[in-house]
């Protein structure tokens, strides 16, 4: 069994997101391989303090509770993330945080540019289009090559079934995070 590394047990923020899972132990120092839910990582690169909560159910976990993860330093490699922490010494530390999910405060999350949104902030979103005709809820994004995807939920005929726009600036007309809606320029399909 590793050796679970000496972290400062925590509350989980009350805006805390989930960003990611520790996939395994990288290298002998102590490092660790992240692999974030988002194809941009910014908010894990950019944060210093994690927190962490055991793997979901049915996975191993050698801790209970919420630990406090103060990050030295965490860089892209590759597909992953690759980071190091203090209070993790060695390649058993790390191991013993194999699985461990990963939150971060929204409150604490890099500002973003014009025209530029976390993928967490448009969850949840009614999407319409330009005649106000409701297309339905952001369930996820899927990055598709060069561009995204919004995966939206919507009902039909007693069915919850989805509906796929491209998140790009020829169908897109408005974000408006703080009103909750995504206007699109899009027809519905039936």
């Amino acid at each position: 069994m590793p050796n679970l590394p000496a972290l400062p047990a925590a509350e989980l923020p009350a805006d805390a997101v989930e960003l990611g899972r520790i996939a395994d132990a990288w290298g002998v120092k102590g490092w660790f391989k992240v692999v974030p839910h988002s194809n941009d990582p910014e908010a894990l690169l950019g944060v210093r303090t994690w927190y962490l909560q055991p793997a979901q159910r049915g996975a191993k976990s050698f801790f209970q509770g919420t630990l406090e993860l103060a990050i030295r330093q965490a860089r892209v490699h590759s597909d992953a993330i690759v980071a190091w922490a203090h209070g993790v010494a060695d390649r058993d530390a790390a191991e013993a945080l194999r699985g461990a999910r990963i939150f971060v405060p929204r409150s604490a999350f890099p500002a973003v540019g014009e025209d530029e949104y976390y993928w967490v902030d448009l969850i949840g979103l009614e999407v319409v289009n330009r005649e106000g005709v409701a297309l339905g809820r952001v369930r996820e994004l899927l990055p598709a090559g060069p561009q995204t995807t919004l995966v939206l939920a919507h009902e039909h005929e007693g069915k919850t079934l989805e509906r796929l726009i491209p998140f790009v600036s020829a169908f897109v007309d408005q974000v408006d995070v703080a009103g909750g809606r995504i206007t699109v320029d899009w027809q519905p399909d039936f």
